[in-house]
């Protein structure tokens, strides 16, 4: 085969305009039956061949064509761009192209103004406010002007290929919303599972503390009754000396819980570790400190300390009396030094213990050396005992 088929056997066709057009559908007979005579372009009869031609390719037409053609752009469409004019549709035919589209007019005259002076125009996704139906509705287009000459290559107007894209952008748009919609969700999954994994790790963090602290406390808990029953007197005493001390190391655990922190601050350790033993004494007793928190491990050491001293001190020392005192000092530089000095002023004259007790190697030895690996130094001076310690401290968490 070759071109020459293309050409055969083609069935006959009618010679004059009006009857091709009249035969290129229901827009063609609209066409070919319109008075045109009315409008700019004048009669049928009397259109140039160029005129006719594009009217012609554009009635035969699927794809949806306007030309708009002439001083004034008299309106020609076809089948295809019918549904685009909406009820316009019906008297749209020889209209000007202002009276077609008043309300996007002013938007469409850059692009004519383009189109008639010999650029192509090409728009794609382009949004219009259109009534074409008797009601406002955002559409959008994707269509070419093109220059359309005369018999004599002069500018007559432009022709209109477009399709409508409403249905298919307000698609996109929907998916892409859709897809933002969706791609914010999947964050919000993704900080809320982040979140859930801190909130994991933090629980396993609390519980490993927890069961460290346990176990700490069951050692240390441990470790004074103990000593205490196998350095008491007689179980009396036993059971007197290990509650005392069990009860202070409650009263330390308290101070943790209230805070629910794993550090304490200095000033409330003491203040637990002294109250069963200024009650009425208050007045008696001065603390002086900068705010000082303190780790589980030395917060305990320290209250032990104060315990056992203030027990001696109502027993034999300062407060044993109407008019002693105790004054507690402590103080940490910027190398974490931390000194704690307990002194008692104005009780019964004292001297070192003949015997030595567990509460004596608490606060001699096992504080200083245990708890906080630093050292501690015990003095029975003629006004009142003085015990200073002496150790580094890391900050709590370190």
């Amino acid at each position: 085969m070759d071109i020459a088929d293309c050409w055969s056997a083609l069935p006959p066709t009618p010679s004059d305009f009006i009857s091709r057009l009249k035969a290129c559908g229901p827009q063609g007979e609209a066409i070919a039956d319109f008075d045109w005579s009315a409008t700019p372009l004048g009669p049928m009869s009397a259109w140039p061949m160029s005129l006719r031609v594009v009217v012609h390719t554009l009635a035969a037409s699927g794809q949806p064509m306007c030309l708009w053609y002439g001083p004034e752009l008299t309106t020609i469409f076809n089948d295809g761009f019918a549904p685009i004019l909406g009820k316009r549709a019906a008297d749209g035919l020889g209209k000007r192209l202002d009276e077609v589209w008043p309300e996007v007019f002013d938007e469409l005259v850059p692009m004519v103004r383009q189109a008639l002076s010999g650029e192509t125009v090409w728009r794609e996704r382009l949004p219009l406010w259109m009534t074409r139906n008797g009601f406002e509705e955002l559409t959008y287009w994707r269509f070419s002007y093109s220059l359309v000459l005369d018999d004599e290559g002069r500018v007559a107007g432009f022709l209109d290929v477009v399709t409508e894209t409403t249905d298919s952008v307000k698609s996109q748009i929907a998916l892409e919303k859709a897809n933002q919609s969706l791609a914010f969700e999947v964050e919000n999954a993704a900080r809320a599972l982040a979140q859930r994994d801190v909130a994991e790790s933090q629980q396993r963090m609390l519980r490993n503390e927890l069961i460290h602290r346990m176990k700490n406390m069951l050692a240390v808990i441990s470790a004074m009754v103990s000593h205490s029953i196998r350095n008491a007197r007689d179980l009396d005493h036993a059971a007197e000396v290990t509650g005392a001390r069990l009860a202070v190391y409650a009263r330390v655990q308290e101070v943790f819980s209230e805070d629910a922190a794993t550090e304490a601050d200095l000033a409330q350790v003491i203040a637990a570790a002294v109250a069963p033993h200024v009650d009425g004494r208050e007045n008696r007793l001065r603390m002086e400190g900068p705010q000082l928190r303190l780790s589980a491990k030395h917060a305990l050491a320290i209250a032990l300390a104060v315990h056992e001293l203030s027990t001696n001190a109502v027993k034999y020392g300062a407060l044993s009396n109407g008019t002693g005192t105790v004054a507690v000092r402590w103080n940490a530089d910027d190398q974490c030094r931390f000194v704690f000095d307990w002194r008692e002023r104005g009780g019964p004259s004292v001297a070192p213990p003949t015997e030595t007790g567990f509460g004596s190697t608490l606060i001699d030895r096992i504080v200083p050396s245990y708890f906080l690996a630093g050292r501690a130094d015990r003095q029975f001076a003629p006004d009142g005992v003085r015990y200073t310690l002496e150790c580094s401290i890391s900050p709590p968490g370190d």
